[in-house]
């Protein structure tokens, strides 16, 4: 998925979001927006993980979930 079709579709991403980082608040999600680069930033900042970690999580999710 790129980037365009993650943040058109954001909305619909939020609540799997949450479910996989239950530490991130809906205001987190609405200023990530579906920007990907922000999600991994707010990983890093809520869960304490490196960059690396964080984008590997997300690289994950992502898999996972077909996207």
């Amino acid at each position: 998925m790129n980037r365009d079709q993650m943040e058109g579709n954001w909305k619909q991403f939020t609540g799997k979001a949450k479910e996989q980082w239950g530490k991130l608040t809906d205001d987190d999600l609405d200023t990530v927006a579906g920007k990907r680069e922000q999600l991994e930033g707010k990983i890093q900042e809520r869960y304490g993980k490196t960059k690396d970690e964080a984008k590997q999580e997300v690289d994950n999710w992502f898999d996972r979930n077909g996207w």
